[in-house]
């Protein structure tokens, strides 16, 4: 399976695709889009921009599933609704495409991949660069991105083994640290 993991942001947005079999995770790709060439009063240029760019992502890697970024309410509640409508247009592009997109907390990737949910960006680019045997450290904005995907990679193998052992899983229901997203 090929997931792509998407950290949404108005400025620069980080995409990293790996793949998953079994247990065993494998680097693709990741980077970031970028629309910091734009003024900041051209927010529908923006937006277009992050969802072109989705989709290229998309079109070039072709992944089988998406998850994206939870946006958490900042002390400023302008950069919380710019925030929001970076990932909206990032959700949009994807489920566009007829991606099934999941959803996780910034708090669910930190636990998922550095073991604490308060890890600092430093130490989720030193365990995504572990995890994925990455010659060096991944860009912060590329490296959360990519700690999404490995967090959809542990989610979705329980959610799957919770479906196959007891039938279809409502993961409205489900408790614990992982919830299944939205899916289109």
């Amino acid at each position: 399976m090929r997931i792509l993991g998407i950290d949404p942001g108005l400025r620069t947005t980080g995409f990293g695709v790996v793949d998953v079999e079994g247990s065993h995770l494998q680097y693709v790709a990741s980077g970031t889009i970028s629309t910091q060439h734009l003024t900041a009063t051209a927010l529908p240029l923006r937006i277009k921009v992050l969802f072109d760019g989705i989709g290229e992502v998309v079109e070039r890697y072709t992944p089988d599933c998406a998850c994206v970024e939870i946006v958490f309410v900042n002390v400023n509640p302008q950069s919380t609704l710019l925030l929001g409508q970076a990932r909206g247009a990032c959700v949009a592009a994807l489920v566009s495409r007829d991606l099934p997109v999941a959803e996780y907390t910034a708090l669910q990737m930190k636990q998922a991949v550095a073991g604490y949910g308060r890890a600092d960006k430093k130490q989720i680019q030193s365990m995504v660069q572990r995890l994925l045997k990455l010659p060096g450290l991944p860009g912060s904005d590329a490296a959360d991105a990519l700690g999404l995907a490995i967090t959809h990679a542990h989610a979705g193998t329980a959610m799957a083994r919770l479906a196959h052992a007891g039938g279809e899983v409502d993961s409205s229901r489900m408790g614990g640290n992982y919830r299944g997203g939205r899916s289109r």
